[in-house]
């Protein structure tokens, strides 16, 4: 069965360490319908010999990987991005089940523009705090409390096959998860322009004094969330950078001494 659903998401790697587990993941993306592999500053060999025995029959998903150096740069073009995480955070984002986030990435529609990311991290440490803030959302996969970390390959098939369930799904106009599937609707603005908002939001809270350089960062991950939740558009994103621009304009009307 021909997914088209699976075509326009991307499985990204950061800093793979592993070659053995590239080549595994690849192999599990052909396995699954998914062909869009990305590696961030991988510090292996993506092309060694390892990498493409594990591959198999996916050595056409490893062969055309895309490495890039940043992971800015491997959403770039995305609405929508989940990342993957097997810690528990301080922080208020929630940590949602897989088969309940995971669909949110399939396509609303047939559109040739849509781009979603899943995104895992380095086999030794998992995704940084800094990392974590470029996802919408972010999943953990449950385990045993007695080893709760899985492969990075593993991990990466628990996510393709229930992307390749829910996918299924639609096509046959089933339910596959209600929460999931309801959140579909719509296109989000691009995560890279999202990006460009949070970069002008800070220098303007900066220049207005409601943030400072020593707190900055953490309330900028709060008021991340808030917008996640939200989901705007590319419109709704263009009022908003718009209202920062009259800020911005307001703020330098004021006299020195203010």
């Amino acid at each position: 069965m021909g997914l088209w659903q699976l075509e326009h998401i991307r499985i990204i790697l950061v800093e793979p360490a592993g070659p053995l587990n590239v080549g595994a993941t690849a192999r599990v993306m052909k396995n699954m319908g998914l062909r869009h592999l990305m590696l961030v500053n991988p510090q292996c060999d993506a092309a060694s010999e390892e990498a493409q025995r594990m591959a198999v029959h996916g050595g056409d998903v490893l062969a055309a990987a895309t490495t890039v150096s940043s992971l800015p740069e491997a959403i770039a073009g995305c609405e929508r991005a989940i990342a993957t995480t097997g810690r528990l955070h301080r922080q208020d984002q929630p940590l949602e089940l897989p088969e309940t986030a995971l669909p949110w990435l399939l396509p609303p529609t047939p559109a040739e523009s849509f781009a979603a990311a899943l995104i895992f991290g380095p086999e030794d440490r998992g995704l940084s705090n800094d990392e974590l803030v470029y996802a919408q959302r972010w999943v953990r996969i449950p385990a045993s409390d007695s080893y709760p970390s899985l492969n990075l390959a593993q991990a990466v098939a628990v996510c393709a096959y229930l992307l390749h369930r829910g996918a299924i799904a639609e096509a046959l106009g089933e339910s596959f998860s209600a929460v999931g599937v309801a959140a579909t609707a719509g296109h989000l603005a691009p995560l890279e322009q999202i990006e460009g908002f949070y970069q002008d939001l800070e220098i303007v809270l900066l220049k207005i004094g409601y943030l400072y350089p020593h707190t900055a960062a953490s309330r900028m991950a709060k008021l991340r969330r808030l917008l996640h939740r939200a989901g705007p558009d590319r419109q709704e994103l263009a009022m908003l950078r718009g209202v920062l621009r009259q800020i911005n304009w307001a703020a330098s009307q004021l006299p020195n001494d203010y």
